[in-house]
Order: C-alpha cells, then sequence, then structure tokens
C-alpha cells in the first residue's frame, strides 16, 4: 500500500505498508487459496484499512490480480476481504495489471529508448510489454508512457504504441510450485527456464531478432522482488535499500553472476544468506529463470531496475488524471 501527494512532476509518500502474504501458495496445485493465504492476506489489509482511515484518504484504488483470477474461490476471498477490512477489491484484468506496472516505470525511460519491453514478474503471472517509442520525441518519451493505453491497434494519444503484450501465469510461486518436486536445484532452475520460455513463444517479438545497432535503442525495464533482490546482492547490501537499487542500471553480467552464486549455494545456502531471508530464499530461483530467460531471448547490456509496480502505477495513474503532472513527471 502506498499513501501519497502531488510533490511537482512525482509524487511524495505520505506513508507505506508491505508485507508477504503469499496468497498464491499451493495454487498451482490445488486450483483454491488456502485458508493460511487468506488469514495472512486479510491480517495485512486490516493493517491497510486503518491507516487509510487514519489519514483519510479521498481517492483510493484498490486492486487484485492473478491469484484471484485463478483461483477458483477467489470471489469468495474479495467478499470475505469487504466484509471483514471494509475493503473493496477490485479484479483487473491482465492488461490493466501491465498498463499500470508499466505507467510507474515512466520515469525510468531513456529519451534514447526507441523500443522499450517492461516486465513485471509477480507472484502468479508474469507481464511482458513491449513498447514502440519511435514515433515519440525523445524528450517526450517518458511521458508518453503515462498516458499509455493498452492498443495495438496503432499509436495511441500520447504516440505509444504496444507491439505486443503478454500475461504469463508463471510467477515466483507458481513455477516454484510447478517444480518443487525436483530434488536437483540445477535441474529444477533449467526446467523453470524452459517452461517459462515455452510459454512466450506467442509473444510478437519473440522471433524479433536485435541487433547490433537495434541494441542501442532497446531499453529493458525490470518491476519485481526478483529483479531488485538481484540489484541488492550485486550492491552487496545486507540490509535492502530502495533508495540504492531503484532506477539503477544493472549489467547482464552482474545478473548472470549473481544468479551463478544463488545456485552454487543451493537451498540451505540461500535459506542463511542475509541478504535473502527464508521467504525470498524459496522463490528467489524461479523469478531467477524468469529474468534469465529473458536475458536469453533479447540480449542486451543492462536493464533498469525499477523498485515500483502497480502501486506507483495507480498512483501516476490517477494523479496524471487530475493533471497533476502537466510539466511533465520525473524521476524522484
Amino acid at each position: 500500500m502506498l499513501i501519497a501527494t502531488p510533490d511537482g512532476g512525482h509524487f511524495r509518500v505520505v506513508d507505506a505498508f508491505a508485507k508477504s502474504v503469499r496468497l498464491g501458495s499451493g495454487l498451482e496445485r490445488t486450483g483454491h487459496l488456502s485458508r493460511g493465504a487468506i488469514d495472512r492476506t486479510i491480517s495485512a489489509l486490516g493493517i491497510c484499512a486503518d491507516k487509510l482511515r487514519r489519514h483519510e484518504v479521498g481517492n483510493v484504488r484498490l486492486v487484485a490480480t492473478e491469484a484471484c483470477r485463478r483461483a477458483r474461490n477467489g470471489n469468495h476471498f474479495l467478499s470475505l476481504v469487504a466484509r471483514e477490512t471494509g475493503l473493496r477489491l477490485e479484479l483487473i484484468r491482465p492488461e490493466e495489471e501491465a498498463r499500470l506496472a508499466v505507467i510507474s516505470c515512466a520515469p525510468l525511460v531513456s529519451p534514447d529508448a526507441a523500443q522499450v519491453l517492461v516486465f513485471d514478474i509477480g507472484g502468479g503471472s508474469t507481464e511482458l510489454v513491449w513498447i514502440d517509442l519511435s514515433d515519440v520525441e525523445p524528450k517526450r518519451r517518458p511521458d508518453s508512457i503515462v498516458n499509455l493505453r493498452m492498443n495495438r491497434n496503432g499509436n495511441g494519444a500520447s504516440g505509444a504504441r504496444i507491439v505486443d503484450f503478454i500475461s504469463v501465469p508463471l510467477g515466483v510461486a507458481t513455477l516454484h510450485d510447478r517444480y518443487a518436486d525436483v530434488d536437483d536445484d540445477g535441474a529444477r532452475f533449467a526446467l523453470m527456464s524452459w517452461f517459462f520460455e515455452e510459454r512466450i513463444a506467442k509473444f510478437i517479438p519473440y522471433d524479433q531478432q536485435l541487433s547490433a545497432e537495434d541494441r542501442k535503442s532497446f531499453q529493458m525495464i525490470g518491476t519485481s522482488g526478483t529483479v531488485t533482490t538481484v540489484g541488492a546482492a550485486h550492491l552487496g547490501l545486507k540490509r535492502y535499500d530502495r533508495r540504492k537499487v531503484d532506477g539503477m542500471s544493472l549489467s547482464s553480467r552482474a545478473i548472470e553472476n549473481v544468479i551463478t552464486r544463488y545456485l552454487r549455494l543451493g537451498p540451505d545456502g540461500r535459506r542463511s544468506d542475509i541478504g535473502l531471508g527464508r521467504d525470498r530464499s524459496e522463490l528467489i530461483m524461479s523469478g531467477a529463470a524468469i529474468l534469465q530467460t529473458l536475458l536469453r531471448v533479447w540480449p542486451t547490456d543492462f536493464i533498469r531496475v525499477a523498485d515500483r509496480g502497480l502501486r506507483e502505477g495507480m498512483l501516476f495513474a490517477m494523479m496524471s488524471a487530475n493533471g497533476a503532472f502537466s510539466d511533465g513527471v520525473r524521476l524522484e
């Protein structure tokens, strides 16, 4: 949860709350949200509800995503949340989830980027959006992202064009659960990577080969706990610091080095790694398999790391609709 107020071309955070609840844990196997996952999530949402009331927030958007879309008891869960916390969650489509993740990354878009791939590795799904900005003048490219519409049929009002979008129903939790019975750590990692690549074969840019010249105007932006964790590991942070990670450029070589180290550590070593913690250590390799797959399919020298996502995207979209960014967006 983020509570914020407009501040020039960005926003100032008033209050924030985040807690890992693993709502989709076991969903791949059972098709249902478990009782434990529901209880953990409702407990966390109760804290959010208290903060919203305390700050007397006037403009609110509350969303649910892939776990609730897929679970057979997803609607029951949403009703339970409303009854126990007073919060009415909106179940959004994958297209809207992707759009909000892309909007959150608007300040990170380089003026030199004519082609941009934004990916969001979630718990239950991974969204990929390929954006063509070649018809937008360089200085307007970040602003054009804020007004993006998920329209593949041509340029939107902002000039940015969606080349293709895909929501793969595989995230760190669901991909982990699918191969949880494979004992060999390296084999499990390879299987997860192979399976994820198989699921993105219908994404139009999958067959697009980037020439050396194309790579100069291509930018990849990753927004997820996986990407920020790898970024923090590369920096050697023992305690996570968003200010050092959000917006950083992370080389493909550095990513490969971190993933190789995680594989060398094995499950026990990752659990004791001070930079991961127990919850993240169980899911980091499924996220890393997705990340490595994307870099194999679309080789690039660097990716931009975004410690931002749906929450920031919703804030940008709501504030933009109210005219808060008339002078353009900027990186905080």
